[in-house]
């Protein structure tokens, strides 16, 4: 078919990074993220210009699907956070907060694209392997014999969305029911060499205090309240168990269309197919009465007569489980999914449960199963309640990702220090050594010494930036100068020198504890982050008592943690995806 217009070149613009309105664009994205990050941030309400559905929310994964742009820069970056996001779950505005500020200092340094990319890749393996190192000052190890620092872990990340409207009890309550849902779903069973993990199937119940959230082993079902009020539950409730189970993927409605597409020839005289059909059905029900089943459950529809039979022989009939049940009852009860009703049971098809109660949750009413014992089983479920419908969706979400971040710390069981001090550390530790061997540095990489340097302060200028955006109500953010931890000072209160009026009682990630108080002894060095200071390597945290900080000779307790796995991949993540769009000469865009 002729087209009805002439094709349209396509448009190709040079040197992308150079387009002012190109630019404006970044800036604005950066802003955007900026302002969403952190324990304080601010949220955001998108929607589109025609109406509908309006989304409140400052979660990395909400808000990038929720921006749409044209530009083909901002594209890529949103896509390499969606990207991590959906492998780690959080450090979202993390990857794109750095990415951004990356490609800002570049600009700003007048360094060359090709230059800049070699060197935040060196500074990029600078970072990698110190931090893999055991010595690294900014890691702590998670004892997985002690639950607090998996709530610490979990604590903090859902108290970094604000969209959660928690209260300090009410953050920590959910955090440890986060912690306590995780350990049901990691098996007992030693004697395995793999371990499959469990999971959580989480209940929202909209218009309920926080506080009212728990934690359940096993599974909770929404049954009608006409089950749940009749005789058959509260008959089985009041037995003692185990309870065997019988579980049918097939519809058991009796209808002729789930038998498939095609036609159907009924001759004279023979016996009608409904019949047939709801014959075969009530032979079901007597096998499963004989072979003594208790619960009879459908993912589909279960005929009304064949309910009415199965309930007059005391089996407790559920129907409409739907398909994202179907798998957690498998694992939970032992059971074998049956999709055909015209072949008899086998034995070894049936599960069992260990009890069956009713749990009333503010307006619901749910159907509670038991695990049994022998099944092994890791499944639990987390009743989240919350005020409305936009909290209880962010609130949800955040324990999904805290949940994340605590399978991961099994694999790899440390953490890096949060509240911005982990990259204050990285920081002062990179322009340390770079400085200290930029000279040899530069002439292994084939550049002069004063752009190595320039490169070395971009790079370590957009890891404070990332510390510098946990302040959002004009307050300063300071550095000491001897373990290069992340100070928190409210507005007015330090001045140019880094001298504080009113000392805040710990560091951001609050590993690092002041001890002087204003007039009693020497105040520590300071230095307001972002600005320029003396190289010199971040102390250890071990009995440091020289300085006026009190390190771990008095164990103190880290208050703010990060994933360890997912903050070094959105590290990499950041700076590989600032280089790509640094490295970028021509863009070719088909607007036909």
């Amino acid at each position: 078919m002729a087209r009805l217009s002439k094709k349209t070149p396509s448009v190709c613009t040079d040197n992308p990074l150079s387009n002012s309105e190109v630019n404006r664009k970044i800036t604005l994205l950066s802003q955007i993220l900026t302002s969403c990050f952190g324990p304080y941030g601010r949220l955001k309400q998108v929607h589109n210009t025609i109406g509908g559905h309006v989304l409140t929310t400052s979660t990395s994964s909400f808000l990038i699907q929720a921006l749409n742009s044209s530009e083909p820069l901002l594209k890529l970056i949103n896509a390499s956070i969606l990207n991590h996001v959906s492998r780690f779950s959080d450090c979202g505005l993390y990857v794109g907060i750095l990415c951004l500020s990356l490609i800002k200092n570049v600009q700003t340094s007048d360094l060359r694209p090709s230059v800049a990319v070699l060197l935040n890749k060196h500074f990029l393996g600078l970072c990698t392997i110190y931090l893999k190192q055991e010595d690294c000052s900014c890691k702590v190890n998670i004892d997985l014999g002690d639950s607090r620092g998996l709530v610490t872990l979990a604590r903090s990340v859902i108290s970094s969305k604000p969209g959660c409207m928690l209260t300090k009890k009410e953050n920590q309550h959910i955090s440890t029911l986060a912690v306590h849902a995780f350990l049901l779903t990691v098996p007992n069973d030693e004697t395995k060499e793999t371990v499959r993990l469990g999971q959580t199937v989480t209940v929202p119940i909209e218009g309920q205090p926080v506080l009212d959230s728990a934690v359940f082993p096993g599974l909770m079902v929404d049954v009608p309240d006409i089950l749940l009020h009749s005789t058959d539950i509260e008959g089985i409730t009041q037995r003692s168990g185990p309870f065997r189970l019988a579980l049918f993927t097939v519809s058991l409605s009796g209808d002729l269309s789930d038998l498939g597409l095609g036609s159907l020839e009924v001759h004279s005289g023979a016996p009608n197919p409904e019949d047939v059909v709801l014959d075969q059905l009530l032979w079901l029900g007597e096998q499963t009465v004989k072979d003594q089943v208790d619960v009879f459950m459908c993912q589909r529809v279960i005929h009304p007569v064949l309910q009415q039979y199965l309930r007059k022989c005391g089996v407790l009939t559920i129907e409409r489980l739907g398909i994202d049940l179907i798998d957690l009852i498998v694992q939970m009860t032992g059971a074998q999914a049956v999709a055909s009703y015209q072949t008899p049971v086998p034995p070894e098809a049936y599960g069992q449960v260990k009890g069956i109660c009713v749990r009333t949750v503010g307006p619901r009413v749910l159907l509670h199963l038991l695990p049994s014992e022998e099944t092994a089983s890791a499944i639990c479920t987390m009743v989240i309640c919350h005020r409305n419908e936009t909290m209880l969706n962010e609130l949800k979400s955040a324990i999904q990702k805290a949940e994340h971040m605590l399978r991961l710390s099994l694999r790899h069981p440390v953490a890096l220090l949060g509240g911005g001090c982990t990259e204050t550390v990285l920081a002062a530790y990179c322009r340390n050594k770079g400085t200290n061997k930029a000279r040899e540095a530069s002439s292994i990489l084939g550049v002069s010494q004063s752009e190595y340097l320039l490169g070395l302060h971009a790079y370590c200028l957009s890891l404070e930036s990332v510390a510098l955006a946990l302040e959002h109500d004009g307050g300063t953010r300071l550095i000491d100068l001897t373990h290069a931890h992340c100070w928190y000072v409210p507005d007015g209160e330090a001045s140019q020198s880094g001298v504080m009026e009113e000392a805040p009682p710990t560091c951001g990630c609050g590993m690092v504890e002041r001890r002087s108080k204003p007039g009693q002894g020497a105040e520590p060095e300071w230095t307001l982050l972002n600005s320029r200071y003396p190289p010199f390597p971040p102390s250890p945290l071990v009995g440091d008592t020289s300085s006026g900080l009190l390190g771990t000779g008095s164990a103190p307790q880290p208050q703010v943690l990060d994933s360890f796995t997912a903050k070094l991949n959105a590290l990499q993540v950041a700076v590989e995806t600032a280089n790509l769009i640094l490295d970028i000469r021509c863009i070719i865009q088909d607007v036909n």
